[in-house]
């Protein structure tokens, strides 16, 4: 989730509604200045006896923040607590039970993502194996129950965790016990965009199945391939979901916005503290009206943050963020950016993706989207056969949109063996989640205490 650095109590006052669609606007960059930036979070644990790091306790979650430093990192605070690491490769930040993310920079290319990646592992294994910490890179906590862990101390954390259980059942398992990986991708203009849109939207599901990586809770199985995908369905169904409104004609920021102000706030970012604002309205914020702060108008900061607290499957704010996968082993991180810039970023590779899934309605997206959590590879699209059949073709074309990028690294390679591993999974018909599952029900013989010997 997102880190705020500053309070922006100098920028400007939003004078009216039309102000709204700026920052998505403002994401408008030429083909050439399209970046990647790729968020990938872990599950941190003791090596000890197993447990998730509080905060404070010695060799825990601020000390192992703080042990980037001797990296080139340095600390971002909010009251007077670090909560972040800011350097060359991004953010370094904590999640709501010390899940660790790193939020990469934006990169032109997947070797240089690649290569990030592997300086954060190198750095993060350093500090591991003086700490006593491992991380485990799966979609959720395998064997956790929320009470076992921990709460991480930023404000807006609070905030949500007292809201979420008043419109969901299942939100405070999104935030205590969940990990993603997570693309951020640019576009030039609000067509284009909007096809993007459109395109992650459609085919977020086929992330998410070749990604399942979350088939236990609290030890055993639940009966889901991507229990992390499921709990979605059931966290706040004001701020989630497939946006159907996306494949409207005429769909661009401005439909957006109105979206968005009709998504209930979280909070105000007021002198470095959070102000509590749950389930209010924007739109009375606009005129004055917000119960938190009588008589106060927004600035651009607020619609910022606000931006930052709809959860769909895909989200903008001044780039697209890709957000169906489940968290994963380091072997697989880069496959998810390689998958979406192959799909997005060249024109031919992005109108042939369209045309896989242009003609299906909104229940049929829908009906596809509710199928993958259990089903994942498995899950039938419309048209006929599964979204293993649909997988195969998606692949082809991303191939092809790698290839066209022509970004090649020093020893001449271009982006496609990136890919990989997801033609492994698609060629098995195995997704991540069942491998596991073949492992509990096989030689771990039910012991799920097995699986933090799979970690990264």
């Amino acid at each position: 989730m997102s880190t705020r650095k500053a309070s922006d109590n100098d920028d400007p006052v939003i004078e009216g509604i039309e102000q709204l669609a700026q920052p998505m606007a403002a994401g408008e960059k030429p083909r050439e200045d399209w970046r990647i930036g790729t968020e990938h979070e872990k599950l941190v644990y003791c090596l000890s006896d197993k447990h998730a790091p509080s905060y404070d306790e010695p060799g825990g979650i601020r000390d192992l923040l703080c042990a980037l430093e001797e990296f080139g990192w340095h600390t971002v605070e909010e009251d007077g607590k670090v909560i972040a690491m800011a350097g060359e490769d991004g953010t370094v930040s904590l999640e709501p039970a010390g899940q660790l993310e790193l939020s990469g920079a934006p990169l032109e290319t997947l070797h240089e993502t690649c290569a990030e990646t592997g300086r954060h592992l190198t750095q993060v294994k350093a500090i591991g194996e003086r700490t006593g910490k491992g991380f485990l890179g799966l979609g959720m906590w395998p064997d956790k129950t929320r009470e076992e862990l921990p709460v991480m101390p930023k404000g807006r954390y609070g905030i949500m965790l007292r809201h979420m259980p008043r419109v969901g059942s299942m939100g405070l398992d999104m935030m205590l016990r969940t990990c993603t990986i997570q693309v951020n991708l640019d576009y030039a203009s609000e067509a284009d965009m909007a096809q993007k849109f459109r395109v992650g939207l459609a085919l977020q599901p086929l992330a998410t199945a070749l990604f399942a990586n979350s088939p236990f809770t609290e030890g055993k199985p639940n009966g889901f391939l991507s229990y992390r995908s499921h709990i979605w369905s059931d966290t706040d169904p004001h701020r989630t979901g497939m946006l159907p409104f996306v494949f409207e004609d005429g769909f661009g920021y401005e439909r957006y916005a109105r979206y968005m102000l009709d998504v209930p706030m979280y909070f105000v970012f007021r002198d470095g503290r959070y102000i509590d604002a749950a389930g209010q309205s924007f739109r009375d914020f606009l005129r004055g009206e917000l119960p938190a702060l009588p008589g106060e108008r927004p600035r651009m900061s607020d619609w910022n943050d606000h931006l930052s607290t709809a959860f769909p499957e895909v989200r903008m704010k001044s780039f697209l963020e890709m957000r169906g996968a489940d968290g994963g082993p380091w072997s697989r991180i880069c496959a998810l950016p390689a998958l979406w810039v192959g799909l997005l970023y060249d024109q031919a590779a992005l109108d042939a993706a369209w045309d896989l899934v242009k003609h299906w309605s909104i229940d049929e997206r829908e009906d596809l989207r509710n199928a993958v959590p259990k089903l994942a590879l498995d899950a039938p699209v419309p048209g006929g056969g599964t979204l293993r059949d649909l997988a195969r073709e998606a692949l082809t074309i991303a191939r092809g949109g790698l290839k066209a990028r022509k970004r090649l690294n020093t020893g001449g390679d271009n982006e496609t063996g990136f890919l990989e591993p997801l033609d492994e999974i698609v060629a098995s018909g195995k997704v991540p989640a069942r491998r596991l599952l073949d492992k509990y029900h096989g030689e771990w013989g039910g012991d799920i205490s097995r699986v933090y010997e799979e970690s990264f």
